[in-house]
């Protein structure tokens, strides 16, 4: 997995040039990925809003700074997503903001797409969902991951599927108003207890 992750870290690029990216592609017509269609450029087109506000508008709590300021080694925080992805959108303006407190913090993306070999490693329940956070020590072990989703919007998806075998597009426009109406908060309080 070491040599995989090496390979991985070789292709990231940071938060900033993850979305200048996603900007360039939206611009000729495209969306992250080998596989193109109009829903997909459309989902990017969205998700490039919702990530441009979540950048001016979440803040992080003065508690979850101070935890997260005790992290004295250095670590790599590797993400596996696509500018299509809602709920990467959703979580990657957070994941962002807590890893800017903490010099320690490197946070690095990579397309899933271009890294199944990586993403193939870290699977939620068999399915390649993300984003997927792998937090690696600086001997790039793992020591942590945490995604697709907050713990509140895992449970409920769970119960969902539970009670109606697959998530429908009903139930994605809920999804998106529960992270409207949370704020990053279940995300924020979920990566602060993973740190922990």
């Amino acid at each position: 997995m070491k040599e995989i992750i090496e390979k991985s870290l070789s292709k990231a690029m940071s938060y900033d040039d993850y979305k200048m990216l996603v900007d360039k592609l939206i611009k000729e017509g495209k969306s992250t990925g080998e596989n193109q269609s109009d829903d997909l450029l459309n989902y990017s087109v969205l998700n490039d809003k919702r990530m441009k506000r979540l950048d001016k508008t979440l803040h992080v709590s003065s508690k979850s700074i101070e935890n997260v300021k005790r992290i004295k080694d250095k670590q790599t925080w590797l993400v596996l997503t696509e500018g299509w992805c809602g709920d990467a959108a959703q979580n990657l303006p957070m994941i962002n903001k807590i890893a800017k407190e903490n010099s320690n913090i490197n946070l690095q993306l990579v397309l899933r797409d271009e890294n199944l070999d990586l993403m193939d490693g870290f699977l939620t329940n068999g399915g390649r969902s993300i984003p997927k956070l792998i937090v690696l020590d600086d001997k790039k072990n793992v020591v942590g991951t945490w995604g697709p989703r907050p713990s509140e919007a895992t449970a409920m998806v769970k119960t969902y599927k539970e009670k109606n075998g697959k998530l429908d597009v009903e139930f994605k426009k809920d999804l998106q108003i529960w992270y409207n109406k949370n704020k990053g908060r279940n995300t924020e309080d979920d990566l602060v207890s993973l740190l922990s």
